[in-house]
């Protein structure tokens, strides 16, 4: 029986729109948000990163070879984006030696147990998270600077290519995955959803 991404996400459009559709992104859009709020989410978001990357390294663990080229892309695009991220960070004069709050230490322990998951659990995993940033940024449409160059990020075209190939990796995979890994792959969805509409509202409700 046909089992794919797109059906994971039709089955849970709703936890889906609150991942991706958030007032601390409107308010980026409208240029309301609050430079707490954002700083929060930015020296935050850095400390995922951190994690991310390593979970994609468990991921290329896990990955058969012809995945291998699309994931590398994804490691090497990371580099640029860490280096990015701390000279956003400098330019606000943040101090990115500060612990994870809560949401995002929960968020990073759950993406690390994902190394004892089957392949296609990882896989699938691996596109909701790229998917859930692309889609963020890029739903509110066009953004003021400074937020501008955050959405072009992720919600370009190229990234959009990019998160289209992790999920066409982890359809392959699912199609022959048991029931019961089929199961975990929508479980790890619907986790990941929550987890990015908890991130974004770890940003919001920052104090001054």
């Amino acid at each position: 029986m046909s089992f794919t991404c797109n059906q994971i996400l039709q089955k849970h459009t709703d936890i889906w729109h609150e991942a991706t559709v958030h007032p601390f992104l409107e308010n980026c859009k409208s240029g309301t948000i609050q430079p707490h709020q954002f700083n929060t989410w930015l020296v935050q978001d850095y400390l995922f990163v951190i994690d991310f990357t390593r979970m994609l390294a468990r991921v290329l663990a896990s990955a058969p070879p012809q995945h291998f080229d699309v994931i590398l892309s994804g490691l090497a695009a990371l580099k640029d984006e860490l280096n990015w991220f701390k000279e956003k960070v400098a330019e606000r004069q943040l101090n990115l030696a500060t612990e994870k709050q809560p949401t995002c230490e929960q968020y990073c322990k759950y993406m690390h147990s994902l190394a004892d998951m089957p392949y296609p659990v990882q896989a699938t995993a691996l596109w909701a998270i790229e998917f859930a940033y692309n889609q963020g940024w890029q739903l509110p449409g066009a953004m003021p600077a400074p937020y501008k160059e955050f959405a072009d990020r992720w919600g370009n075209s190229d990234f959009t290519a990019y998160v289209k190939l992790l999920e066409q990796q982890a359809d392959q995979v699912l199609q022959t995955a048991s029931d019961s890994i089929q199961n975990q792959a929508e479980e790890t969805f619907v986790k990941v959803a929550k987890f990015e509409k908890d991130f974004w509202q770890m940003a919001f409700n920052a104090v001054q």
